[in-house]
């Protein structure tokens, strides 16, 4: 029905680097897309290191860490993962996703809990999922119900608590002081899924964990490097003996190829970069407030966000994707989101930021959107 309407949002093609401006179908579209916050995708200190990568290790690793695709630059990357999260050790995998696949399930079994917050990414879903544990669900950052299901828990078995740091499609944070405070009150694990925050938030990019000053008192912190890292991989860090145990245990790191010379030597880079310009970092921030503002003031329904992932509600699956198109018709890229990644009733366009995006781009965009808004009548 939306391909024959002309307003299917989904495969786009883009024919240049995920920048600020990319070409498509032959002409400049501003990116709001994105999930590159630090802008760093066509960096060329990146780009060598990933060329330099390839040409000393090939373009794959052809096997599994456990056996023979372990790098002397994976092992680097972990190091240096640890001791920028705050942890022990750090474990890399291929991909974001297949960390929480692999890691959720290891860590719970019969007899256990797995408590979520019923907006956890997909990845996360996933993972409960491949679980033996009795999984409960809590409302979106309600802290009194995330209580009332670790009061249903037996005292003396494992509750995991699993949650975003930054939820992905409303831009808000998930309350880790409280969530913390929960944990201490009925000894509980809390697993922090840092992919949006990673290289956003904390000291240098730390995350919200280091944002809230309770990396210590988190147990296992897991982040992606295709967002703020420009590359593809993901990692989860914790003490010397969880890693050790994921490490000899969790499905999807010993059965899954390792990631490529080049991806693991663009996050290399690309954090090393995170620690040593941290004008990136405050310039996102710098834009981000300056857009916040600018579309409460136009009068759009943005939600409790405090990131530069930006909702603009819209709460009709229709007029999502047809505002989508209208604004892309207008050179400015915006993301659909409709269930099952929210509720029905929740649909919105996703507006994200990054550290190179300007305040002409924004001013641009918003006034294009505001047209689009206007004619569909969702902005009065």
């Amino acid at each position: 029905m939306y391909m024959e309407r002309g307003v299917y949002p989904y495969f786009r093609e883009i024919d240049s680097a995920q920048d600020t401006e990319v070409m498509m179908d032959g002409k400049k579209v501003l990116m709001f897309g994105s999930n590159s916050y630090m802008g760093l995708t066509h960096d060329e200190r990146i780009i060598n290191a990933a060329i330099a990568a390839t040409r000393k290790y090939g373009t794959g690793c052809a096997g599994s860490r456990l056996l023979n695709g372990t790098l002397d630059i994976h092992i680097k990357l972990e190091k240096e993962l640890a001791e920028f999260i705050g942890k022990d050790e750090a474990l890399c995998f291929s991909t974001g996703f297949t960390v929480n696949e692999g890691v959720i399930p290891q860590l719970v079994g019969r007899g256990d809990y797995i408590i979520c917050d019923d907006r956890d990414h997909a990845s996360i879903v996933d993972g409960r999922r491949l679980s033996f544990a009795t999984q409960l669900k809590y409302k979106h950052n309600d802290m009194e119900a995330l209580e009332r299901e670790l009061q249903k828990c037996e005292p003396d078995a494992i509750k995991l608590i699993v949650v975003d740091s930054v939820f992905s499609m409303e831009g808000d944070l998930a309350n880790l002081p409280e969530i913390v405070r929960l944990k201490k009150k009925y000894n509980a694990t809390v697993y922090v899924d840092e992919a949006h925050g990673l290289g956003v938030f904390g000291r240098n990019g730390r995350g919200v964990c280091d944002h809230f000053g309770l990396t210590e008192d988190i147990d296992l912190i897991m982040g992606t490097f295709s967002k703020s890292l420009a590359s593809i991989g993901g990692f989860v860090a914790a003490d010397k003996d969880t890693i050790n145990w994921l490490r000899h245990n969790a499905r999807s790191y010993i059965f899954q190829a390792s990631n490529t010379p080049a991806a693991t030597a663009a996050a290399i880079e690309a954090l090393h970069i995170l620690q040593t310009e941290p004008q990136r970092q405050e310039n996102l921030w710098k834009i981000t407030n300056y857009a916040l503002k600018s579309f409460r003031d136009a009068g759009f329904e943005i939600g409790d966000t405090e990131s530069p992932i930006i909702p603009l509600y819209v709460r009709d699956t229709d007029k999502t994707f047809e505002v989508t198109k209208l604004a892309f018709d207008e050179g400015v890229f915006i993301n659909p989101v409709i269930p099952p990644a929210c509720a029905p009733q929740d649909t919105l366009v996703r507006f994200a930021l990054m550290a190179t995006h300007t305040k002409e781009q924004i001013d641009f965009a918003i006034e294009k959107l505001i047209k689009c808004f206007k004619q569909l009548d969702i902005l009065k």
